[in-house]
C-alpha cells in the first residue's frame, strides 16, 4: 500500500491520487466562489428550493472530494454545512441572516484549510471548533424560527475511502446470496423514486462502499441496499431517493467517473428484482424496443444498466458502443447532439503552457517582420509568388496573434466578482447600507493585468467604502437614499481599458486635503486646480482619516494604488463632486505582451513611443523653442505651453554630425499632462513583442522595455509616464 503524504488518504500502489490533487483543489476553490456568490445573492424572504440546492451541491462537491483525497478536517467542516443547508432546502428550519454569515465564514475557513493542504501540511491548522458549533446551533433552530428545534443535530463522521484489503476481492459472481432486503419491492416515501444503480467495472471495490456511505451520512439523501452483483467487477444497488439522476452523478464524480454509472428505474413494488445477467426493464417498460431507445444501447445488443464496452460483460462489445453509457435524462434528446452536449466544451491548460504559446508567437511576429523588411527592395515582377507567399505569412501570422492573445484574455467579471462579500463585510462593520452596481463586466483584460490589478481596486473600492459613502443617517439628511451605491464600471477606449470606481458619497473635501498637505510640509498653494489638490492623496503616508482603524487610516493604501498601476503602463485620474460622489478612472493597456507603438529616431538609434500616450507630432523652427530659468525649454502649441524633453540629450546619443539637431516633436499625454519629446525623424507606427528588460538586463531609467526590430536591433520603449513626471519636477 503506497500512503499519500495527506491526513488519511490511501490508495492502492497502483492507483496514485495524487495526481488528481491539482484538479480537486482548482474544482474547490470554483465551488467555493460559486457558493460565496449564490450565498452573496440570496433573498431570505424569498429563497426558492433551486437557489438553496446549489448551495448545498456546492458544499457536497468539496466534501466528497476531500472525502476521497483525506482531508478529514475539510470533510468534517463540509459536511456541517451540509446538514445546515440540508434543513433549509427541506424548510425544515427558515433562513436568516447569521446561518449566510456562518456560511460564508465556513467557505473561508475551508479555502485555508484546502491551502494548508496544498501546501503539503505546511502550518498551523486552523480550529473550526467555534463554527461548527455555530452551525450546529443554527441548524438546531437555535437563533432564529425554531421549526426544528426539538431535532437534535445530527453528528457524522468524515467520510474516509477505505484502504484495499489484502487480499483479492472475489467478484460478485463468487458471493453468498444477500438477505432480503426491505427497500427491495417496497414502496418509495412520498416524493421518492425507486431506482437501481449499477456501478463498474471496478478494480477496488471499495469505491463503491464510499458511494454506499455518502446515503447513510447525508441526511434526507435516501436508503440504499446492495443488490447481487450481474458480473465480475460490478457493484448493484436498490435506492430510494428524492434526487435527480444528474445529483446522483455528480454526488458519485469524485469516487467513480460518470461512464461507470448506471441509473434505471427499480421494478414496480411486487416485481422480483433482475436476476444476474437479465436485462432489466424500468419501471412501466415492458417494450424492450422503448427499452433500447431510453437507455441508448444500441440494437442487437443485450440491454444492461451499465455499458462501456469492457471485455467481460456478456452481450456488450467495443466498437458498437455509443461515446459514454449514462442513461439520457428524460425528456433529452439521446441522439449523436445529446453526446455532443454531454462533452467538456473547456480544457485546463497550465499558465505556463499558454506563456511559451506566446512568446513562440511573439518570436513569429519578428521573424515575419524581418522577412518583411528584407524583401522591400525585391523586384515584384520577379519575386511575385514569394511576396505573395510573404503577403499570407503577414496576414496569418496577425490572426495567429489575436487568437492567441485572446487565450490570455480574461472577463472583468472575474475581478468584479471577488467585491460583493468584501463590501458586505465592510458595510456591517461600518454600519452603512451599500449597493454594488457592477458595469462592463464582459470587457477583456489580459490575465497578467488581470491577477495585478485587484489590489489596487480593493484600496479603491476601500476608500470609497470609509471615506465617500455617508452613514444611513447623515445621507437621509442630506436628502438622499439611506443606500450608498457603488459602482464598478469597465470598458474598452483605443487600444486601453478603463475601469471606474464610482460612489454617490459626500466627495472629496479640497480645504481638508489642503490642510493634511500644509502639516505634512507638502508645498500646496490655494490656488492650485482641483485636479492637482485631488492628486495629492497618492502621496506616500497621506491619509485624512482622523483615526486610524482597521479598515483605513494608515495612508498606506492610495499610493500604492498609484505605484502599482504606472508599473503596469497606466495612469490614474480623480474627479470628485462635493455632496456628490467621486469618480476614480483606471486607464490600463490591454496586454502587457503585444503593444501598438510609433517607432522614431534619433541619431542612428531607434526608440518606441506608447501610441496610447501619442498626440500629436508637428515640425518645429528653432525659434519656437524658449528656454527659461534653469535652462527648461518650453514650446508653444496653439497658445499653450509645454516642457520640451530631447531625447539626445537624456539618453546620450552620440551624432556623427555635431551640426545636425532635432526638428521635430511629438507630443505624448500622461496622468492628465503633455510634454514634447524632440526626435529626428517619424519612422512609422507597428505592434512590437514587449520584452521585459529588467528581467533580461537591469531597470534602465524612463524605459518600460524593449523590443526586437525587423533587422534583428534591439529597440527600447520609452516610459512616457516617467518622462513627464520628469518634466514636471
Amino acid at each position: 500500500m503506497a500512503d499519500l503524504n495527506h491526513e488519511g488518504a490511501g490508495a492502492g500502489a497502483d492507483f496514485d491520487l495524487t495526481q488528481f490533487f491539482q484538479i480537486f483543489f482548482e474544482e474547490a476553490a470554483e465551488n467555493l466562489d460559486q457558493m460565496e456568490q449564490m450565498l452573496l445573492s440570496l433573498d431570505l424572504s424569498a429563497a426558492n428550493d433551486e437557489e438553496l440546492n446549489g448551495i448545498f451541491r456546492c458544499a457536497h462537491s468539496i466534501k466528497g472530494g476531500a472525502a476521497t483525497f483525506g482531508f478529514s478536517d475539510v470533510t468534517e467542516l463540509t459536511h456541517r454545512m451540509e446538514s445546515l443547508l440540508d434543513k433549509l432546502r427541506r424548510h425544515e428550519i427558515t433562513p436568516i441572516p447569521e446561518m449566510v454569515d456562518v456560511l460564508l465564514e465556513s467557505a473561508d475557513a475551508s479555502r485555508s484549510l484546502l491551502a494548508r493542504h496544498q501546501a503539503g501540511g505546511a502550518g498551523e491548522a486552523l480550529s473550526t471548533t467555534a463554527l461548527v458549533a455555530r452551525i450546529e446551533s443554527l441548524a438546531a433552530g437555535q437563533g432564529g424560527p425554531a421549526q426544528a428545534a426539538s431535532q437534535p443535530p445530527v453528528v457524522l463522521e468524515p467520510v474516509v475511502a477505505p484502504a484495499a484489503p489484502e487480499t483479492p476481492q472475489p467478484a460478485w459472481s463468487e458471493r453468498a446470496p444477500e438477505p432480503v432486503r426491505s427497500i427491495v419491492g417496497s414502496p418509495p416515501a412520498p416524493g421518492h423514486r425507486a431506482l437501481q444503480i449499477r456501478i463498474g467495472p471496478l478494480e477496488r471495490m471499495e469505491m463503491a462502499d464510499a458511494i454506499k456511505d455518502l446515503f447513510r451520512d447525508i441526511p434526507g439523501l435516501g436508503s440504499i441496499e446492495d443488490l447481487p452483483g450481474e458480473a465480475p467487477g460490478m457493484r448493484c444497488f436498490a435506492v430510494h431517493t428524492a434526487s435527480a439522476d444528474e445529483d446522483l452523478l455528480d454526488l458519485f464524480a469524485f469516487h467513480v467517473s460518470k461512464e461507470q454509472v448506471q441509473i434505471v428505474p427499480l421494478p414496480a413494488p411486487g416485481a422480483e428484482p433482475p436476476a444476474a445477467g437479465e436485462s432489466p426493464v424500468p419501471a412501466g417498460r415492458a417494450d424492450p424496443d422503448a427499452l433500447l431507445e431510453s437507455s441508448m444501447i444500441p440494437a442487437g445488443h443485450e440491454a444492461y444498466g451499465f455499458f462501456n464496452g469492457a471485455p467481460g460483460i456478456p452481450g456488450v462489445e467495443a466498437a458498437a458502443q455509443p461515446a459514454g453509457g449514462i442513461k439520457p435524462v428524460p425528456g433529452r434528446a439521446a441522439g449523436p447532439a445529446q453526446q455532443a452536449q454531454m462533452e467538456s466544451t473547456s480544457i485546463r491548460v497550465a499558465v505556463s503552457k499558454v506563456d511559451q504559446l506566446i512568446n513562440l508567437v511573439g518570436e513569429l511576429v519578428i521573424t515575419q517582420a524581418m522577412l518583411a523588411q528584407n524583401s522591400r527592395d525585391l523586384d515584384a515582377s520577379v519575386y511575385q509568388q514569394l511576396l505573395s507567399g510573404l503577403a499570407d505569412l503577414d496576414r496569418n501570422t496577425r490572426d495567429l496573434q489575436e487568437s492567441v492573445m485572446s487565450i490570455r484574455m480574461i472577463p472583468m467579471s472575474t475581478v468584479f466578482s471577488r467585491f460583493p462579500r468584501m463590501l458586505r463585510d465592510l458595510a456591517g462593520k461600518l454600519g452603512k447600507k451599500i449597493d454594488l452596481i457592477t458595469l462592463g463586466e464582459a470587457t477583456e483584460l489580459d490575465k497578467g493585468l488581470v491577477e495585478k490589478i485587484t489590489d489596487p481596486l480593493t484600496h479603491l473600492v476601500r476608500n470609497s467604502v470609509d471615506h465617500g459613502i455617508e452613514m444611513p443617517d447623515e445621507r437621509q439628511a442630506a436628502g438622499k437614499s439611506e443606500h450608498g451605491t457603488l459602482t464598478l464600471a469597465a470598458s474598452h477606449q483605443g487600444g486601453s481599458i478603463v475601469i471606474e470606481v464610482r460612489d454617490d458619497g459626500r466627495g472629496m473635501n479640497r480645504e481638508r486635503i489642503l490642510r493634511k498637505a500644509r502639516e505634512r510640509g507638502m508645498d500646496v498653494s490655494d490656488s492650485m486646480p482641483d485636479g492637482e489638490v485631488w492628486q495629492l492623496i497618492f502621496a506616500p503616508g497621506f491619509s485624512t482619516a482622523d483615526v486610524v482603524t482597521d479598515v483605513s487610516g494608515r495612508g498606506v493604501g492610495m499610493d500604492v494604488v498609484k505605484r502599482n498601476i504606472t508599473a503596469l503602463g497606466g495612469s490614474v485620474e480623480i474627479d470628485s463632486t462635493a455632496g456628490q460622489g467621486m469618480r476614480v478612472s483606471v486607464r490600463l493597456p490591454l496586454t502587457l505582451a503585444i503593444m501598438d507603438g510609433m517607432s522614431v529616431s534619433v541619431g542612428q538609434e531607434v526608440y518606441i513611443l506608447p501610441l496610447s500616450s501619442v498626440v500629436e507630432s508637428f515640425q518645429v523652427r528653432t525659434e519656437d523653442v524658449n528656454t527659461v530659468a534653469n535652462g527648461t525649454q518650453l514650446v508653444k502649441v496653439r497658445d499653450e505651453y509645454m516642457p520640451v524633453i530631447a531625447l539626445e540629450r537624456i539618453f546620450q546619443v552620440p551624432r556623427e554630425d555635431a551640426s545636425q539637431a532635432s526638428n521635430i516633436m511629438v507630443v505624448v499625454e500622461s496622468d492628465g499632462s503633455r510634454v514634447a519629446l524632440m526626435v529626428d525623424e517619424l519612422l512609422g507606427q507597428h505592434q512590437v513583442v514587449v520584452k521585459n528588460l529588467e528581467s533580461n538586463y537591469r531597470k534602465v531609467p524612463n524605459v518600460s522595455g524593449a523590443t526586437i526590430l525587423g533587422d534583428g536591433t534591439v529597440a527600447l520603449i520609452l516610459d512616457t509616464g516617467s518622462m513627464v513626471r520628469r518634466a514636471r519636477h
